[in-house]
């Protein structure tokens, strides 16, 4: 008897740590994050691909599960962009380039040259496969960036918060399959 209460507990145990994470392309991530003082669970996620090289692993978090990219990208709640770079191809200068390119074509919110500068800026120091980039949204704050759990800062606007997110979710994302990958699709 003994044996089968252990046996059922390490069982237990077993099953409540494996629904606390899910693995995309290789990567494990939290089911539910918290952003602010709001739990926010997994929506979707996916690789981005570019010239057949994975680049990084990134996942989208809601506070309720959303397929629609508009209502999403519009919301002004909190949610997060979550990012882990899986290839030594990502570098501060390629992923500079990338961003400006990604904010020339978004169809949402709006970016301004200041405010694209400043995201750039909190990328001063070498990006390399591992690192761990965190956009989360917080109502009345803004658009909070952390690198490998460290703040590096905050950009208030919901309309920046728009056009980022754009980058992934908009009209003309960096990535179709992606896009589709965020909205659990």
């Amino acid at each position: 008897m003994k044996k089968i209460i252990f046996l059922s507990l390490v069982c237990l145990a077993f099953i409540s740590r494996a629904q606390t994470t899910k693995t995309i392309s290789g990567v494990k991530v939290p089911l539910s994050i918290t952003v602010g003082s709001k739990e926010l669970v997994l929506n979707g996620g996916g690789l981005r691909e570019k010239y057949f090289f994975d680049l990084y692993v990134a996942t989208l978090y809601l506070k309720a599960k959303s397929n629609e990219a508009g209502k999403v990208v519009y919301n002004d709640s909190e949610m997060a962009i979550h990012i882990k770079i899986v290839s030594d191809k990502v570098t501060r200068e390629k992923f500079t380039e990338t961003v400006r390119e990604g904010f020339s074509t978004v169809t949402h919110g709006k970016a301004t040259k200041e405010q694209i500068n400043k995201f750039i800026g909190f990328f001063s120091d070498d990006i390399k496969n591992g690192d761990k980039i965190h956009l989360e949204f917080v109502p009345g704050t803004g658009l909070q960036v952390k690198k490998n759990g460290v703040l590096k800062g905050t950009i208030a606007g919901l309309e920046f918060k728009q056009a980022l997110f754009s980058i992934w979710l908009g009209d003309k994302p960096v990535d179709d399959d992606l896009k589709k990958a965020l909205l659990g699709k």
